[in-house]
């Protein structure tokens, strides 16, 4: 079954009485290419164990299905459980787990899924669950590489160089834990129905230890939120802002003995820089 042929594709949901859902940010893949290219752009092969959130239809999940020694799926929309037992069925290694990703326990999910393999995660994300989904699976660390199909904007935002003004907290929190790549785009035209915007491919791949050494890792990341809670306001002013026990001037100086500018903005600042300030702010 071409799982990416529009006339195949309308004739299955028909069958099930299927109709997509805006709320859950459903876009199925038209183009065989697609799939294809992210399952190979994952790496995953036999000694792998692959989550993927939110398969739709299937199409992704049979070229993993190709590759891994296992894939297990997370869908969320119970209407789409009768498609994918029919679509998978070729499939001795697949498991679909009905349920909402953001409320499994990831890391036992893997542990008991994906014993004897690594895991990995392999997905089209929604859109709507794209940043509070990908903090989930950083912080479930037994996944070594993130492979994930999301808006164009977001990928650029999150590949983005460190203290260029394309960048934010979240993209440093994702480069402290992992080491990002932006592959390829996909235009909306490969999607059916066609979303709004083009999208992209962006390949996450886990640090055997943080790109930085930090002594308190909880304050450093209040520092570097804090640093972008103003964005248009220069550092020492976000940061006063964001950390009221800090006086300006206590900010200030912290500012200055890292050796950055007065009137820096915080998107100015790297990972290195976030360490030596928030250490400084410590002592």
């Amino acid at each position: 079954m071409n799982l990416c042929d529009q006339n195949t594709i309308r004739d299955l949901l028909g069958r099930h009485g299927f109709h997509f859902s805006k709320s859950m940010g459903q876009n199925f893949l038209i183009d065989p290419e697609t799939p294809y290219n992210i399952a190979a752009a994952s790496q995953a092969d036999s000694t792998c164990g692959v989550l993927e959130i939110g398969p739709g239809i299937g199409p992704l999940t049979c070229q993993l299905a190709q590759r891994a020694g296992k894939v297990v799926s997370v869908e969320l929309d119970k209407s789409l459980l009768p498609v994918l037992a029919e679509t998978m069925a070729p499939y001795s290694n697949v498991e679909i787990v009905s349920g909402d990703a953001m409320k499994l326990d990831l890391g036992a999910l893997a542990a008991e899924k994906f014993q004897g393999l690594t895991p990995i995660v392999c997905a089209n994300l929604p859109y709507n669950i794209t940043s509070p989904i990908l903090e989930k699976l950083v912080e479930t660390p037994c996944f070594e590489t993130i492979t994930v199909l999301i808006q164009k904007e977001v990928a650029q935002r999150l590949s983005a160089p460190q203290g260029s003004p394309d960048g934010g907290s979240f993209s440093l929190f994702l480069q402290y834990h992992m080491e990002t790549e932006y592959l390829f785009d996909v235009p909306r035209e490969k999607f059916l129905p066609a979303p709004k915007v083009t999208s992209a491919v962006l390949r996450c791949v886990r640090r055997e230890k943080p790109a930085v050494a930090v002594e308190d890792e909880a304050f450093f990341f209040k520092v570097v939120r804090g640093a972008f809670l103003l964005r248009r306001k220069t550092l020492a002013n976000s940061l006063s802002a964001a950390l009221p026990a800090y006086s300006k001037e206590a900010i200030q100086d912290a500012i200055c003995a890292c050796g950055l500018p007065a009137d820096i903005r915080g998107e100015r600042l790297t990972l290195e820089d976030f360490a030596r300030l928030s250490e400084s702010l410590k002592r």
